[in-house]
């Protein structure tokens, strides 16, 4: 999917949050790091039913590139809005996740990704996220599941609510210099809901960034 083109303003508003949540159900993963600290928790948005996305990892939408290797699988099994700017709000904190574990991938916080889908404080949140990976000498592998999401616009249009849960049970941390799997038993740490504010970027046609993420981790409601 090659959606729109990202203009190089856009490209350069670094700054930015997405919240990662624990890999799986290693005990060595850097579980107390993927908390945001002081987040807000909003209202609970009414769930709907979720499909699997058409998005795919490979896919370079506004021209950036948020492949994944294939043993870092990220599936969001969603089912878009109708409305248009919801739909691409959507589409684009899905790509945030994406950017932030190919950052993780590619051992780096300054992938051009990450600051293409993310504003504010959100960039430095996603950085340290990455950072705390890079510094433990972790990567990801496994599945990282992400549904019943729903949408929710503000009344100018210009911001959307992303809400979704996420489930790591088959989401590990692995060791880059050794190619260790840290697996552990599945718990309800491996569940999370997240609801990300994604804002309109006005220099770019459909763009979306994430400007605040708020997690509510060991998530009942999402087993």
């Amino acid at each position: 999917m090659k959606r729109r083109t990202l203009p190089v303003a856009a490209a350069l508003t670094a700054t930015a949050v997405l919240l990662l949540t624990a890999c799986g159900s290693g005990d060595d993963k850097p579980a107390d790091n993927d908390k945001i600290a002081g987040a807000d928790q909003g209202a609970e948005t009414p769930r709907q039913s979720a499909s699997p996305s058409a998005a795919q990892a490979g896919d370079k939408p506004d021209g950036v590139d948020v492949s994944l290797p294939k043993d870092m699988n990220l599936v969001f099994d969603w089912e878009k809005p109708k409305d248009a700017n919801e739909a691409a709000a959507m589409d684009d904190a899905a790509n945030l996740i994406r950017a932030i574990y190919r950052g993780v991938h590619k051992r780096t916080s300054n992938d051009a990704a990450v600051t293409a889908y993310a504003t504010g404080n959100g960039l430095r949140y996603a950085k340290t996220q990455i950072d705390v990976r890079l510094e433990g000498g972790w990567t990801a592998t496994g599945t990282r599941r992400h549904y019943e999401a729903t949408t929710r616009s503000a009344p100018n249009g210009n911001s959307v609510e992303v809400a979704f849960c996420v489930d790591s049970t088959k989401f590990y941390s692995k060791e880059v210099k050794t190619g260790k799997v840290l697996k552990g038993e599945p718990s309800i740490k491996d569940f999370d809901y997240f609801k990300i504010i994604m804002v309109k970027v006005v220099t770019g046609e459909g763009l979306w960034q994430a400007s605040k993420v708020y997690v509510q981790p060991k998530a009942t409601k999402c087993q």
